[in-house]
């Protein structure tokens, strides 16, 4: 069976006394915290006293998110030329989620994208958006509303017949842009053509995306109706999300997730 990996990230951390169990062993009691984890005790291991040195620093809101999965301690920047790691979920995606819908899903709980400027120190807004950085230079969005996470899953429209069309509009925009761009490339210098491939590469990302779905066919098992949107709820809103992350592992659209 192909693996499947996914991180979940809680800005605040937890309250470790009540979270890292107090024997280690086979044998060790669960806290009251991971208690319902329990059941798949044979299946986990909860690892403890790490130490991140990329994110050792007071502008801990800034860089906790960007390094935890990268490793890569970012370069200090306000502006638009962020740069930092890929990280280990990009990775996975590269490796294990090419033959799926989604290469990989970022999911969250609270918008900062709106955020500019310095949000820790040197640090800007851009390194505290999202946990997932394809390149270096090209974080990936993080979606908080479950129903915008349900279409692209899914696809937008009630039936098949409707998310066919949107699905051949869509093919027909890519065609349009793919020729304009090709003429444009021509006439451009070395880094602004770099910039333009990212973006091509961008494009053929999207034209994966819909030939799988052009192959997949519905899962019967999946049983999940459309969201309607944010919860008022923030416990409803984690739950829906994880049950989004379920359906998606079931019907093997994606094998990576990332939830913040």
């Amino acid at each position: 069976q192909t693996p499947r990996i996914g991180f979940v990230y809680v800005p605040h951390g937890m309250v470790m006394s009540r979270f890292t169990p107090k024997t280690t062993g086979k044998g060790f009691a669960f806290n009251d915290i991971t208690k319902s984890l329990e059941p798949y005790r044979n299946r986990l291991s909860i690892v403890s006293q790490l130490h991140h040195r990329a994110a050792d620093t007071s502008a801990v809101h800034s860089l906790s998110p960007t390094t935890w999965l990268s490793g890569v301690r970012p370069k200090p920047t306000q502006g638009v030329d962020a740069y930092a790691g890929i990280t280990a979920d990009q990775v996975a995606a590269a490796t294990i989620g090419q033959d799926t819908l989604l290469p990989s899903i970022e999911l969250a709980t609270e918008d900062h994208s709106g955020l500019i400027g310095a949000c820790d120190r040197d640090y800007g807004c851009i390194y505290m958006n999202t946990l997932s950085w394809r390149t270096p230079t090209t974080p990936l969005p993080m979606e908080i509303n479950p129903r915008k996470v349900f279409e692209r899953m899914f696809g937008a429209g009630g039936n098949a017949a409707l998310r066919k069309a949107r699905l051949d509009e869509d093919r027909s925009i890519l065609d349009g842009i793919r020729g304009e761009a090709k003429g444009l490339q021509r006439n451009l210098g070395a880094h602004d053509r770099a910039t333009l491939d990212e973006y091509l590469e961008n494009i053929r990302e999207i034209e994966r995306r819909i030939q799988r779905n052009e192959a997949r066919t519905d899962n019967p098992e999946v049983a999940l109706d459309q969201p309607m949107g944010i919860p008022d709820s923030f416990e409803e809103h984690v739950g829906l999300m994880f049950d989004l992350i379920t359906a998606a592992f079931q019907a093997n659209i994606t094998r990576v997730f990332t939830f913040m």
